[in-house]
């Protein structure tokens, strides 16, 4: 099981307000605070925690089907190049690749290799870079499993929780999506 989240960092930038009063305080915890203070740049340690929440949270609900908001329960570690985010009795480790765009994380259960690629979109509304990011993880779920790609079909539970279906059967892979101004990203294993 996997969770991906993007952050397109210029998007970030232009419509979010993360040093008006409170907002690291309903969303973060006195370690992670401590964190984005202590940041040569608070505002990509802000995104970056943000990210590894989100990517956790997805991965949460795969084992967990409910949907809820609580952020700041979700709490995250960073020791040295290690990642993790916990959350009661969960725990998960994360890899975040930050670049000058945008910022990455996949959450897993084990230390292991996701299959993640990100997509420049060009479509500013959700429905079309949902409808990108989806396409663009069908083509590459079939390249990898060597299948017809009109076969494939992605599917959301109650939850929100996306599976792959070939010919309606669901396949034994995980997958996650995520997109964000103008950057999308899927992961599988």
């Amino acid at each position: 099981m996997i969770g991906i989240d993007i952050i397109d960092i210029a998007e970030a930038k232009r419509t979010s307000n993360w040093e008006r009063p409170r907002f690291l305080e309903k969303l973060f915890t006195l370690n992670e605070q401590q964190l984005i203070h202590a940041s040569k740049n608070p505002f990509i340690m802000v995104w970056r925690l943000w990210s590894m929440k989100e990517a956790a949270y997805k991965l949460y609900t795969q084992t967990h089907p409910e949907r809820f908001y609580n952020p700041k329960q979700f709490q995250c570690e960073i020791i040295g190049v290690k990642l993790k985010v916990k959350y009661k009795d969960f725990q998960c480790f994360i890899n975040t690749k930050i670049t000058t765009q945008y910022i990455l994380s996949e959450a897993s259960l084990i230390e292991n290799k996701i299959t993640s690629k990100y997509l420049k979109l060009t479509f500013s509304d959700f429905n079309s870079q949902s409808k990108i990011t989806k396409e663009a993880l069908i083509a590459a779920v079939s390249d990898q499993l060597n299948i017809l790609k009109s076969k494939l079909k992605i599917s959301k539970s109650e939850f929100g929780i996306p599976s792959m279906y070939y010919n309606a059967k669901k396949l034994n892979i995980r997958i996650s999506l995520s997109h964000h101004g103008n950057f999308g990203a899927y992961g599988f294993v």
